[in-house]
């Protein structure tokens, strides 16, 4: 459903902009807007006018199309020497640091690493997309089953 008029918050969160901002150029004149009531209203219009771009959609409305779905996993594994806690972190840390298809990055991949010496445990910290969040988990369940 298209939007006609937009609030002064509603074009700050699309321009990524202090809503001060936005009040700024609507006073100064460099943005158009009309008053109804207390509030200032821009169209569409003389939204895409400013940007000198089409206006995408509200921000939730960008967020819908653009959908993205991730994976948390926290693995705690007790019992783990320093040899195998360095082949696992260096295995993931070159995954993580290498995705790539066709030269374009892939969905963002984040693998945090933490190991007590002391109490010889390995916490791991997957936050990705769900295949590949799948693919490391089994990756580690058969290091671990060697």
């Amino acid at each position: 459903m298209a939007q006609d008029l937009y609030s002064v918050e509603q074009v700050a969160g699309l321009l990524g902009l202090h809503v001060r901002t936005v009040r700024n150029y609507v006073r100064e004149g460099r943005l158009k807007a009309v008053r109804i009531g207390k509030q200032y209203r821009i169209s569409r219009e003389d939204l895409e006018t400013f940007t000198g771009r089409p206006v995408e959609g509200t921000p939730r409305e960008t967020a819908r199309r653009n959908r993205h779905v991730e994976a948390s996993s926290i693995v705690e594994i007790d019992a783990i020497d320093r040899e195998l806690t360095y082949r696992i972190t260096t295995f993931l840390t070159a995954v993580s640091s290498g995705r790539h298809k066709d030269g374009v990055a892939a969905q963002p991949l984040r693998i945090d690493t933490i190991y007590d010496e002391e109490r010889a445990r390995l916490k791991l910290i997957i936050t990705g997309d769900l295949t590949t969040t799948r693919d490391i988990l089994g990756f580690i369940q058969s290091m671990m089953e060697k």
